[in-house]
């Protein structure tokens, strides 16, 4: 047998995320968080593909406090590092006791950076629900609020094209 070679590979099955979606995805996860009679006091961005998910779902739902975590793990396509990290800053939930905290990402694929992320808020708040725009079925972590289910690899608008500067070694 001769050794497979990338161009023998696979080809990655894709779903593309048009900008124009973005807005009918995030009001129907709004839509479904009020359909639940559930108010969040809080969102929580995950940075950087939950950010623009987050925002939009703070101004749908009239939250207007909203933190943001920085959490590493991929570094390319279906490839990331063996666990995802924390960056610092890291949010101070001193003040959330009681609080209801909506944490909004744009995919749940393994599930690990929702899990660290809902570990980390823990006993610190009151209660904690994820919203993704989508959800792969081998996430360890089940989404209460997603858009759309699938096992293809997206492409997000805001990262479908790559930098204009390579990344910088402190970035790496």
């Amino acid at each position: 047998l001769a050794p497979m070679t990338s161009a023998d590979a696979p080809e990655i099955q894709r779903e593309i995320l048009e900008w124009g979606q973005l807005g009918e995805a995030t009001k129907a996860i709004a839509e479904a968080v009020h359909a639940d009679a559930w108010r969040p006091d809080v969102v929580l961005a995950i940075a950087r593909g939950g950010l623009i998910v987050a925002a939009s779902l703070a101004y749908a739902l009239g939250v207007k406090n909203t933190f943001t975590m920085n959490v590493e793990f991929y570094t390319g396509v279906d490839e990331r590092l063996p666990v995802p990290m924390i960056l610092p800053p890291a949010p101070d939930l001193v003040d959330l006791e009681g609080a209801k905290v909506l944490i909004a990402d744009d995919v749940a694929d393994t599930g690990a950076t929702l899990a660290l992320v809902k570990e980390f808020c823990g006993e610190r708040v009151g209660e904690v629900r994820c919203a993704t725009l989508y959800e792969k079925s081998h996430s360890t972590v089940k989404c209460e609020y997603v858009w759309r289910r699938t096992e293809d690899w997206i492409v997000f608008p805001w990262s479908a094209e790559p930098p204009l500067f390579a990344a910088r070694a402190t970035d790496a």
